[in-house]
């Protein structure tokens, strides 16, 4: 079974999902044959790498709420996300471009880090308010996960995975992918936001008990059965 999760760096309710989500995977009896694969979605692709004014004030000015409205949401977002066990510090947040982290992730993913990457990744925009738009920050956290160094400021510098960063933001968009997070398991069952745990369980057990029997059956006709002996023929 494959999970793709499209999600932004700078998704609060990707983070949040991400948690519930891993609680699904942690209760799914057959979690050990489950690939999550995370995709690329810029909640915004034109944000600029520094940006002068703080949350509040970007919320503001995008919904035109007051800054009060505002304070008040994120608040209710940071108890969320303490039911999570996440540490939200949206005061301190910084305003930032992601696009350069999506591409670390794409280079972390070639290493089999992609998954330890996107943890840090939030962990460092919503608690330890950081610039992930920062290639010295962005390399610092590829250290962090066993990643050399220097060779994640060389790929930083350069334009690698900009074009694979693009390619994923493209599918999602012909998907009809419009926010985030977006789940999809195996190609046909779609879970847009951040659902209950239990939403993402029964999704993929619902998913994973159809599919049983085809395999069965895909199994058994590739079988050749003789004098009670079934034997799987060789392939040309």
């Amino acid at each position: 079974m494959q999970v793709e999760i499209w999600s932004d760096f700078a998704c609060p309710f990707c983070y949040i999902g991400k948690r519930r989500f891993e609680q699904a995977l942690a209760n799914f009896a057959h979690r050990d044959q489950v690939e999550v694969v995370y995709r690329s979605f810029e909640l915004d692709r034109h944000a600029p790498k520094s940006v002068p004014h703080d949350v509040y004030d970007m919320l503001s000015s995008r919904y035109g709420m007051s800054r009060q409205e505002a304070i008040a949401m994120n608040e209710k977002m940071r108890q969320q996300a303490a039911a999570e066990g996440l540490d939200f510090q949206f005061d301190s947040l910084v305003l930032t471009n992601t696009f350069d982290a999506h591409r670390l992730r794409l280079f972390a993913e070639k290493q089999g880090k992609g998954a330890a990457i996107s943890e840090l990744l939030f962990r460092a925009y919503f608690t330890e308010s950081t610039n992930i738009s920062d290639h010295s920050v962005l390399a610092d956290i590829a250290a962090a996960v066993g990643i050399d160094r220097e060779e994640a400021l060389s790929v930083l510098a350069s334009n690698q995975f900009s074009e694979s960063v693009r390619t994923e933001e493209e599918n999602g968009s012909r998907m009809g992918i419009r926010g985030v997070p977006y789940y999809v398991i195996n190609s046909k069952h779609a879970i847009s936001g951040a659902q209950a745990s239990g939403v993402y369980l029964n999704a993929m057990q619902q998913l994973w008990d159809a599919e049983q029997p085809k395999q069965v059956a895909a199994s058994a006709s590739d079988e050749a059965c003789l004098d009670g002996t079934c034997v799987v023929p060789n392939k040309p």
